[in-house]
């Protein structure tokens, strides 16, 4: 197996709420025509998509309720600690929810959290050991956290 991943899948609730979330932080969906059932985004090298979470269970064959917190945290890293402010207040003025104002943290860079629509917990990071690629693109290579 090639260490990479292609796709992520969040089950959600409402997709019609979780795409207008997302669609008002400026994301662009990959395709106009995608199905009714299914919204997604092409990030660098991999795509996140959306999906309710009843038919992401069934698809899985899975029988349960959906948790609280599916205990997985998004990283979404930034060049600045401003940076870090300015997307959580975003996050908030779309619709998400603030779970921690940016602060500094035990590793050496500054961060805070916030919770999409469905409670999926995203972790906005300034590293300073790791600075981001031409693109956005983050490398674990380097950090010592």
């Amino acid at each position: 197996m090639e260490q990479r991943i292609s796709l992520m899948t969040l089950g959600v609730s409402d997709l019609k709420k979780s795409r207008a979330f997302y669609d008002s932080l400026g994301w662009k969906t990959a395709s106009e025509d995608m199905a009714e059932e299914i919204v997604a985004y092409d990030l660098n090298n991999m795509t996140l998509a959306l999906y309710p979470f009843d038919k992401l269970m069934a698809d899985a064959k899975l029988t349960f309720e959906k948790p609280l917190h599916s205990a997985v945290t998004i990283a979404y890293n930034v060049r600045t600690e401003d940076e870090v402010d300015s997307i959580l207040a975003e996050a908030v003025k779309a619709g998400g929810m603030l779970v921690k104002a940016g602060e500094k943290v035990f590793w050496g860079g500054y961060s805070g959290y916030f919770a999409d629509p469905d409670g999926h917990l995203w972790e906005v990071a300034h590293n300073p050991m790791a600075p981001l690629g031409p693109d956005g693109e983050f490398q674990w290579k380097g950090c010592t956290a």
